[in-house]
């Protein structure tokens, strides 16, 4: 995907913080041109605006767009600017957008039959449903081009129980949703993959101060740009294809491809302690 020498387009949703602003900053780097979104306000300095500065301070061209990914009409408006300030290029749609409880992750901390059926709406009608609505909209102008990469940002959440039920369903959900557009998409040069990380370093876990979480040691924890540098890698592979419909955990997929994190460390995959087995 990378012989042409006009930029590749990229779309990052939720991309004000953690792993989606991780991504868009590795796109950056690899010179793409990175549509990223959130809610926030673009314009105001907010968050959304500096994930777009650093994306073009690093070589590539960052354009923030508000949308509110629980609004189908604002999705595909996206799409439709895309379309036309690209000449209907789209390389690459990273699904990351995602949003918890209404009370935030106290929601966490109570089972299912505790909490208000509206949690639903968070975890589902964001985390899978408008993942869903993006692939329908990416998949119309890969299609169109015979080319492109959607990649689910899911979780071990998968394999074993991690913070709800909900949380739960949603990631199983776009695992099972890449497995099923793979099959639809063959032939078309489209790929769908769905993506494991590990604990991820983030803003919020650095603000904690602490050595580790539940268990899990922060030294050597992902940082948001090393989830980037391997879907940069993804992407830069001739034989991506092969990888369609298959669920990926980044740690392994970094060995493959020598990626390494941002300080040369080499983050260890959580396979083994989520049961082990194969994965889609």
């Amino acid at each position: 995907m990378s012989g042409s020498n006009t930029p590749r387009v990229a779309l990052v949703t939720g991309a004000s913080r953690s792993v989606g602003k991780g991504i868009a900053l590795a796109l950056g780097s690899a010179g793409w041109t990175v549509y990223v979104t959130a809610r926030g306000e673009v314009g105001s300095g907010g968050p959304l605006d500096e994930t777009a500065r650093l994306v073009t301070e690093r070589g590539g061209r960052g354009i923030a767009v508000q949308v509110d990914h629980r609004d189908d009409a604002q999705i595909q408006g996206l799409f439709a600017r895309i379309a036309k300030e690209q000449d209907g290029r789209l390389d690459l749609l990273v699904n990351n957008v995602w949003a918890g409880p209404s009370d935030g992750y106290a929601g966490f901390s109570q089972p299912f039959w505790k909490r208000p059926i509206d949690d639903w709406d968070q975890l589902i009608g964001i985390g899978l449903r408008a993942h869903y609505v993006a692939s329908v909209e990416a998949a119309k102008l890969m299609v169109e081009r015979g080319s492109g990469v959607m990649a689910n940002i899911s979780s071990f959440g998968t394999r074993g129980h991690l913070h709800s039920v909900l949380y739960g369903m949603s990631k199983a959900g776009l695992d099972k949703m890449a497995a099923d557009m793979a099959v639809e998409l063959k032939g078309t040069g489209v790929t769908a993959v769905s993506l494991w990380p590990g604990l991820v370093k983030n803003e919020a876990m650095l603000a904690r101060g602490r050595d580790d979480f539940e268990g899990f040691p922060l030294a050597n924890a992902e940082t948001p740009e090393f989830i980037g540098r391997v879907v940069v890698a993804l992407t830069d592979d001739p034989e991506v294809g092969d990888r369609s419909g298959h669920t990926l955990i980044t740690a392994e997929v970094a060995l493959d491809y020598g990626v390494t994190d941002i300080e040369g460390n080499q983050p260890d995959s959580h396979r083994a302690i989520f049961g082990g087995g194969p994965l889609f």
